[in-house]
């Protein structure tokens, strides 16, 4: 009987269990994806660019047999299991809250059709909901939930490649083209790349991990984080390639980990997508007005007169991303030196970010605005200034992403401090930061 593999946050071939399990007993297949017009809405163009070109490869990778199709997917998916004669739909499983009421959905709306939504695996080493104290309750601190998740483990990559698949031509009248919005990336998208750019970065990278992941001026970082979003590699084929014992790839194997923690944490937690995790920061008294938004368009713009913050906000725009050490740097700006909502920055960097993840994204800002599980303590404020002295010191990237301080003038100058002036067209600081840092422990305090 025909069976339906409907790819979703899983655009490859390699380590993929549903296929494997679609494929069992000589079945035909109907390889499949649908845009779900939610997520279009939501997605930034680059971010759509990306899902395009990584759909274009695997359906290259198909001969040209993946449906690309259009709708709710808990409409298209049992329209297209009549269609074909299925009564199995193979996934991989899902955690985001929208995930699952998605899931929810179509997996019922199946079951009227006698069909059934059958998931294998998911896009995390080790999913939301196994990794667990004694009693059963979730962790809340990475540290123990670090080490439980080193026990439960994971297993080898699946040998999904290599199957052979009987693939359905897939039906014309469901058929639409893949995104294509015209959107300029600075990274290749598709499996092909994602293994390729990961193969580089063991053979150049993966060493000095350790120490150069925080260093916004050198390459030191794999850039694997789009393709861990879109799933065009899974962490599991990473992770065979990482020996734990030497410094780099530990620290690298941590960051994964990092990854399904703030997975599992979401699912644990689901109102944490936009709320407060900690609920007592509800309390927190945070900037909205008008002149609240004045600064947040600065913020936006790369004009707040800081030049890390200016430099990782230029790169987010006209990258799409952004280093991680400079997220936090901007990310404590906009919550303790503008005093403004975590959920505005999180807001635009899900709109820009090729990379964004609901998960990470949000939990990495209530990290540093304190309100999250295992949070930055509140009273740790960056300084933009030192900030960018410590991990910027030449100012390498600053010159790279703000155009003002990259003149041959500027070529000996400490661009973090400034202190002989400012050249024309770059912007005062818009705000003095030991001044905001006591203003925000103040507010803190209040709720405390």
């Amino acid at each position: 009987m025909p069976a339906l593999l409907w790819f979703r946050r899983d655009l490859r071939l390699h380590d993929l269990p549903p296929l494997l399990e679609a494929a069992a007993e000589d079945a035909e297949v109907l390889g499949c994806f649908v845009l779900d017009p939610r997520l279009e809405k939501s997605s930034g163009p680059r971010r759509l660019q990306f899902l395009g070109d990584s759909l274009r490869e695997l359906s290259e990778a198909l001969g040209g047999r993946l449906l690309i199709t259009r709708g709710r997917p808990e409409k298209r998916i049992p329209l297209l299991c009549k269609e074909i004669g299925a009564s199995s739909v193979h996934i991989s499983a899902d955690f985001s809250p929208f995930g699952v009421r998605r899931d929810e959905a179509v997996a019922a709306a199946l079951a009227d059709a006698g069909a059934e939504l059958r998931a294998t695996g998911s896009p995390y080493l080790v999913s939301p909901g196994r990794v667990t104290k004694d009693d059963g309750t979730p962790y809340k601190v990475f540290t123990p939930y670090l080490a439980r998740w080193r026990e439960i483990g994971w297993r080898s990559p699946a040998q999904s490649a290599t199957a052979r698949v009987n693939w359905i031509d897939p039906p014309s009248k469901y058929r639409v083209d893949a995104p294509d919005p015209g959107a300029d990336l600075d990274l290749a998208a598709g499996e092909v790349a994602a293994r390729q750019r990961w193969a580089e970065f063991v053979g150049s990278g993966l060493a000095d991990y350790a120490e150069d992941r925080n260093r916004p001026d050198k390459p030191g970082i794999s850039r694997m984080s789009a393709h861990l979003k879109f799933g065009t590699i899974h962490p599991r084929t990473m992770a065979a390639d990482l020996n734990v014992r030497a410094d780099g790839p530990g620290a690298y194997l941590r960051e994964l980990a990092f990854r399904d923690f703030y997975a599992a944490v979401l699912h644990e937690w689901p109102h944490s997508a936009w709320w407060n995790w900690n609920r007592s920061f509800d309390a927190m008294d945070v900037d909205t007005d008008a002149g609240a938004e004045k600064l947040f368009e600065a913020w936006k713009q790369g004009r707040t007169g800081y030049p890390i913050v200016d430099a990782g906000m230029r790169q987010l725009r006209d990258s799409g991303f952004m280093h991680n050490r400079v997220r936090m740097i901007v990310a404590s700006f906009l919550v303790k030196d503008l005093h403004l909502p975590w959920q505005w920055g999180a807001r635009w960097f899900l709109e820009q970010l090729v990379d964004g993840d609901m998960a990470s994204n949000q939990h990495g800002w209530q990290w540093c605005a304190g309100s999250g599980t295992d949070a930055s303590p509140y009273f740790r404020v960056f300084n933009p200034i030192t900030q960018g002295q410590k991990f910027d010191p030449e100012g390498a990237y600053v010159r790279r992403w703000v155009r003002e301080l990259a003149g041959p003038e500027l070529a000996s100058v400490d661009v973090h401090r400034l202190k002989n002036g400012r050249p024309a067209g770059y912007p005062d600081p818009i705000v003095e930061h030991a001044a905001e840092r006591a203003e925000a422990l103040r507010r803190y305090g209040e709720i405390g």
